[in-house]
């Protein structure tokens, strides 16, 4: 590359950087007049001054949308304030916090969409069966359906081709099943059904004979509350 060459490249990226501060307020107050003198004679330089502006608008508002946590949302304040010193912000810089920001957006958006889900909580009595047993279920709504986090005492393991099944029950007696497991202690279950309209949850000691139904063997017995 010719030293012409080069110098024309180095007076292209100083002035893109120059345009970038102007566009976020980090122009030096006695360089912002010279520039903006340029950019109101060149409508190439209008042009570029109008993409670093989106640019930072488009960072701005992607910060002020998403309930951010208060140390990124001081230095996100932060770097909108006027420097006392001027430091060279080239465009591919400009792009970079925008992502930076869109990123931490997802992130956050994601964060908070799961704990804004909707969550019932389910008590669990004893039966005559197990009458030193209890637990209780936490019941979320995810996209691929309702997640059941059981935790329950006081039935021991089933083992040998016997395990527990849980199920969710309508007012019309109609049972869906939504997972077996061997203890009962930190469990995971699904449904796909919702606890608004299947709002009875039971446990029942099964064995691995065939039988699909319910055995009838209830060990666990109680009602989500969905607040209705």
């Amino acid at each position: 590359m010719s030293m012409r060459r080069r110098r024309a490249d180095e007076t292209g990226d100083q002035e893109i950087a120059e345009l970038a501060a102007l566009a976020d307020g980090s122009l030096a107050p006695e360089r912002r007049a010279a520039l903006e003198e340029r950019v109101a004679a060149s409508s190439e330089l209008a042009d570029l001054l109008a993409e670093q502006q989106k640019a930072v608008t488009f960072a701005q508002n992607v910060a002020e949308q998403v309930d951010a946590p208060s140390g990124l949302r001081r230095r996100i304040e932060a770097q909108r304030q006027p420097r006392r010193e001027w430091a060279p912000r080239p465009l591919i810089l400009v792009g970079a916090a925008a992502a930076a920001v869109l990123a931490v957006a997802v992130g956050l958006s994601v964060l908070n969409s799961g704990t804004s889900s909707e969550r019932f909580h389910a008590a669990l009595a004893s039966t005559a069966l197990a009458p030193d047993a209890g637990g209780d279920a936490t019941l979320t709504k995810t996209s691929s359906g309702w997640r059941i986090d059981l935790d329950a005492t006081g039935l021991p393991r089933l083992d040998g081709g016997r395990f527990y099944e849980a199920w969710l029950k309508n007012g019309a007696g109609v049972l869906v099943p939504i997972g077996t497991f061997n203890d009962a202690r930190k469990v995971t279950l699904w449904a796909g059904v919702s606890p608004k309209r299947f709002p009875t949850l039971t446990v029942t000691r099964e064995q691995a004979d065939g039988d699909q139904t319910s055995s009838g063997e209830k060990v666990l017995v109680g009602t989500v509350d969905t607040g209705g």
